[in-house]
């Protein structure tokens, strides 16, 4: 039986309590929201494992344009650029609301912040709190703002399974925890549910996260764009964890070197060599690994002592995999790090769906194009979840009755990692990506355990069959050129669906 939350119906309901969904409800404060997280508040958080920071062009010899000009390149032709010029120019009044927040910002001897360099950057300008535990310390100072204000009503532990319609629109959330099964009737949800990490095998993100947003919007209706572009960090910590831990760009914007086996540079002939946009750099490092060889971030030179007052997390990580980063090399290798595409929204978080607003990874605004430019992401987070806010609060929308379906069961993406990770990573084929089709299709038309995980990988196979060419984060070994004419995709879950039971019927997608 599922329990109707009547003394919550009809207020915001905000999905996820990563930096936008938690902004969010910040902004809409004092009007009284829901924030639900299927963990504890703000734990589970891809943000709150973001060592890299925030992109802010403050700077005295840096400006919004150049910080624009560096995202559009980094994406490859498909940024939308009006959306990307918006959201980067925002980026020192989104610093000013967190500093108001709580949150301190690392600072130099003179007193101003301190200003960080990282991959596709022209200027430094990534500004951290505690180094590289950035996210951690601005999730806890929002945690702590959010715990503080009263109209914001938190449902811990409830895991969202399915969005209730009325009349096309949007009517509730369905949700389960501890077993049983409830509702909140509203008009307005945003969905800041994070990634899709946990689709892969090899991930820094929380594996709890296979893309629940995506998956919500799209069985409700909504419009997805560029779902094939699956950002691989370059360096990720080679070692038994698991998600595996992150090595952040910012080491090698000290200077650390990446090397082969044999000692060997080779990025050393590329255009910034160690510092160029993270496709050109995970492209490098899986060549060397397909070749049967292993990659190393050398650190030695560059850092040395300083590792680990610099970068005290990941110092800590390192030795826990048996590395000293002062002395040794560090053992890394290319992990699903960032979404660049997801629900299509607008410039404030609409999406196609009356109603329903997505704010953070799960959405695609078109600011990443087809490869993320770094530590744009929480800078996105903040603006779209401050800006969606706004937008809800704007709105007077009335609530309709809706049907309550069946809750779905509890989803599983552990029997679709190993499908994606061998079919959907770093270097793409048609038959690889024929055969992920083929071989998803059937968990998605039965409903099971696997059915929703399956859901969000098939969105991304379907996609990248479509992209007949190699950009940004999408690599095909059969199509290595890009086209003339760089263009987005949109489609909806139906015409996916579609094209996929097309695509399997063909004897080559069976088997492979």
């Amino acid at each position: 039986m599922t329990e109707i939350l009547t003394h919550l119906a009809g207020r915001p309901v905000i999905v996820g309590s990563g930096i936008a969904g938690l902004m969010a409800a910040l902004t809409l404060a004092p009007q009284p929201v829901v924030l639900i997280t299927q963990a504890a508040l703000g734990a589970e958080t891809s943000s709150a494992w973001a060592q890299g920071g925030i992109a802010a062009s403050i700077g005295a010899d840096d400006s919004a344009d150049l910080h624009l000009a560096d995202t559009l390149a980094a994406g490859d032709g498909l940024c939308d650029p009006e959306t990307a010029a918006g959201i980067v120019s925002e980026a020192p009044a989104v610093i000013a609301a967190l500093e108001k927040l709580g949150v301190r910002f690392d600072r130099n001897a003179e007193g101003r912040l301190a200003l960080g360099l990282e991959a596709a950057h022209s200027r430094p300008r990534i500004v951290h709190a505690e180094g590289d535990g950035s996210g951690a310390a601005i999730i806890r100072a929002l945690v702590r703002a959010v715990s503080a204000t009263p109209s914001i009503t938190v449902l811990a532990n409830f895991e969202v399974r399915r969005l209730a319609l009325a009349d096309g629109a949007i009517g509730g959330v369905l949700c389960a925890s501890g077993g049983k099964a409830f509702i909140v009737p509203t008009p307005y949800v945003l969905l800041a549910t994070g990634g899709l990490g946990g689709l892969y095998e090899a991930t820094t993100n929380p594996v709890i996260n296979f893309g629940q947003g995506i998956v919500l919007a799209a069985r409700a209706g909504a419009a997805l764009a560029d779902m094939e572009f699956v950002q691989f960090h370059p360096t990720a910590l080679r070692s038994k964890r698991r998600p595996l831990a992150l090595v952040s760009e910012a080491v090698r914007g000290e200077g650390a070197m990446l090397v082969n086996e044999r000692g060997e540079r080779f990025m050393a002939d590329q255009p910034a060599q160690e510092l160029a946009p993270r496709d050109v750099v995970a492209r490098a490092i899986s060549a060397e690994i397909a070749r049967g060889g292993k990659v190393f971030l050398d650190a030695r030179e560059a850092l040395g002592a300083r590792f680990s007052s610099r970068f005290p997390v990941i110092d800590t990580l390192c030795r826990e995999a048996g590395v000293d980063p002062a002395r040794q090399l560090i053992p890394v290798a290319p992990a699903v790090h960032y979404h660049m595409g997801g629900v299509a929204t607008d410039k404030n978080g609409r999406s196609s769906l009356p109603s329903l607003w997505v704010a953070g990874e799960a959405a695609s605004t078109g600011l990443h194009g087809a490869n993320r430019l770094a530590s744009n992401s929480l800078l996105e987070a903040a603006v779209m979840g401050m800006r969606s806010a706004r937008d809800i609060g704007g709105t007077t929308v009335s609530l309709r009755p809706t049907v309550i379906e069946a809750l779905p069961p509890q989803p599983d993406a552990s029997p679709i990692r190993r499908i994606v990770s061998a079919h959907l990573g770093v270097l793409r084929n048609g038959g690889t990506i024929h055969g992920a089709i083929g071989a998803l299709l059937p968990f998605v038309e039965k409903e099971g355990p696997a059915t929703d995980p399956a859901t969000v990988a098939l969105l991304i196979a379907a996609f990248a069959a479509l992209r007949t060419e190699s950009r940004g984060a999408h690599a095909r070994t059969d199509f290595p050129l890009k086209h003339v004419h760089a263009k987005r995709q949109t489609m909806n879950f139906p015409q996916v669906l579609n094209f996929a039971r097309a695509v399997a019927s063909d004897p080559l997608a069976r088997s492979a």
